[in-house]
């Protein structure tokens, strides 16, 4: 049985590869950082949990003897808190490709279409110096270029495409001048299995893409009928600068972590455009890829689909809602920290008791606040919320019970924010 290694394994188009070559019966082994990940992905799978361009050469030649084919489905979208673009699009292909140096092993490299040394973001200038290393000191390569893909799943860009084209009422009106083609999953995963085999020479290089093209406003409109929802009653023209702003807002986000789709480079590609020339793929003997009416009817839209469309929008409003108000609600007791504990000491709460409350309280609040926007803290800090929250209820029975028949319903409003924070713990996830 041959034996493939799919670096990236548990990511959208990793994921949908092992499933392929599995079925076409290679031996295949995941390879990623996050061993939660790779276990919601498949916990059947066979996984080796490393940071992929921490691997060095050495390990390498261990890790991909008596391997027929690598698959290289890692990458990122660009730099930031847990993301370095040269590291994994340029300097871990390096050390692939030196590692299988005189071995009969297949490289499978999972560029992008656009992918070009003079391209407008880091993310396609990367991923063209990683081919370019690939085609010069690789002879049994094959690249491998996606266009928009669509799958069952959704992550990244394809998830806020869906979410966008759930939006109540209203249909946002972006990059109308944009191309953009799509190409589904399994035209993507069948190409990889036939280049895995050997059906494909070596050296190929090829756009995996459908030859219609259409403007991003019509593609979101194609979406929002796959998904069900009525046509929008509205349809806005958001600004370039509004458009802009948000994507170095997100570039902002990116260093607490976030992978937002919104970032400049997301925002850059889609402005560009995203397209292909499909007839490379089918001069070295591949199957035309499916259009995109042909990939939606083989992905019928689900209520899971139009839940998953909703909760996308919802999470970062939650996020944005508890953050301020754990950070204002701890701000406002130190600024004023004698009336907060006068709500204690009028009723016989011992003095010291309520300086410990007062200040504990207030700093735990900033605290909390601070950490649900730290991408690898926030779930913990929605947990964080619940339990403080829960603290905060139980005490007031205890020590002020009359604050829970208060016209204002200081106690009775802490529920809200606790649903929120469980909503938060709830769909926070790696992917």
């Amino acid at each position: 049985m041959p034996k493939a290694v799919v670096l990236g394994g548990y990511g959208l188009i990793g994921s949908a590869c092992m499933r392929a070559l599995a079925d076409a019966d290679f031996e295949v082994v995941g390879v990623g950082r996050s061993h939660r990940a790779a276990m919601a992905s498949d916990p059947d799978a066979n996984w080796i949990i490393r940071d992929i361009p921490t691997i060095t050469v050495s390990e390498l030649r261990s890790l991909l003897a008596g391997v027929d084919v690598v698959v290289n489905a890692s990458g990122a979208l660009q730099d930031g808190a847990r993301d370095d673009l040269e590291a994994i699009h340029v300097a871990a292909v390096s050390r692939l490709v030196e590692a299988i140096a005189g071995e009969p092993t297949r490289i499978v490299q999972i560029s992008a279409a656009g992918a070009l040394s003079y391209a407008s973001t880091a993310f396609f200038r990367t991923k063209a110096r990683g081919d370019e290393i690939l085609l010069s000191k690789s002879d049994n390569c094959v690249i491998l270029r996606p266009t928009l893909v669509l799958s069952h799943e959704a992550y990244g860009g394809t998830a806020l495409l869906r979410a966008t084209a759930a939006l109540p009422f209203v249909q946002p009106r972006v990059f109308p001048e944009a191309e953009i083609q799509t190409v589904f999953i399994g035209d993507v995963t069948s190409a990889v299995v036939s280049a895995a085999r050997g059906d494909v020479p070596a050296g190929t290089i090829a756009d995996l893409t459908e030859s219609a093209t259409r403007s991003f406003p019509d593609l979101v409109a194609g979406l929002r009928r796959w998904q069900g929802w009525a046509s929008p009653a509205l349809g806005v023209s958001i600004p370039a600068g509004c458009v802009s702003a948000l994507g170095r807002i997100a570039d902002l986000l990116g260093h607490l972590g976030w992978r937002s789709p919104l970032r400049t480079t997301a925002l850059k590609a889609l402005r560009d455009g995203i397209r292909g020339d499909p007839s490379t793929w089918e001069n070295a003997g591949g199957k035309a890829c499916r259009s995109l009416e042909e990939t939606l009817a083989l992905l019928p839209a689900t209520r899971q689909d139009r839940l998953f469309a909703r909760a996308y929008l919802a999470l970062p409003l939650a996020i944005g809602t508890l953050a301020p108000f754990w950070c204002i609600s701890g701000l406002v007791t130190l600024i004023d920290p004698s009336r907060a504990m006068s709500v204690l000491t009028d009723r016989a709460v011992p003095s010291w008791i309520a300086v410990l409350s007062v200040f504990g309280g207030a700093v735990a609040d900033i605290l909390l606040g601070l950490a649900i926007l730290w991408r690898p803290w926030t779930k913990h800090a929605a947990m964080g919320m619940l339990i403080l929250s829960g603290a905060y209820l139980l005490g007031s029975l205890v020590a002020a019970p009359d604050l829970w028949s208060d016209p204002l319903g200081p106690m009775v409003k802490v529920l809200p924010g606790m649903t929120l924070a469980v909503m938060v713990w709830l769909l926070m996830e790696e992917r």
